[in-house]
């Protein structure tokens, strides 16, 4: 049963990520991979607010399926390597501590806001 779950919610959150990172890049003309950086900062936000407030199916269906297919660390890696592999060095620095920093601020957003 758990593995269904977190097959719905990946069925879900994969095309959520798409649409979203698609949307918000088509609305910057910078190579910054802004809607890479924004699914992952939903993700964190959400993440942060499941822990308090889901048992292990709802996790497995919001936090494993959801926000494991919306949230990606290989494509953050990917363009982060691509943005070095045209010399943008500030902007992959950007990607990487905004990221990572911003992503543990959001984290810890969403778990005291709902815990």
């Amino acid at each position: 049963m758990t593995v269904l779950l977190v097959a719905l919610g990946a069925a879900v959150g994969a095309p959520m990520r798409y649409l979203i990172d698609r949307w918000i890049q088509s609305r910057h003309e910078s190579g910054y991979p802004w809607g890479t950086f924004v699914v992952n900062m939903i993700g964190s936000f959400v993440l942060g607010a499941l822990v308090s407030i889901t048992g292990s199916a709802g996790y497995a269906l919001l936090g494993t399926g959801l926000c494991g297919a919306l949230t990606t660390y290989s494509t953050f890696g990917f363009e982060t390597v691509g943005l070095l592999r045209t010399r943008a060095r500030a902007a992959a620095l950007a990607n990487v501590v905004g990221s990572i920093g911003i992503g543990l601020l959001y984290a810890w957003l969403g778990l005291i806001l709902f815990d």
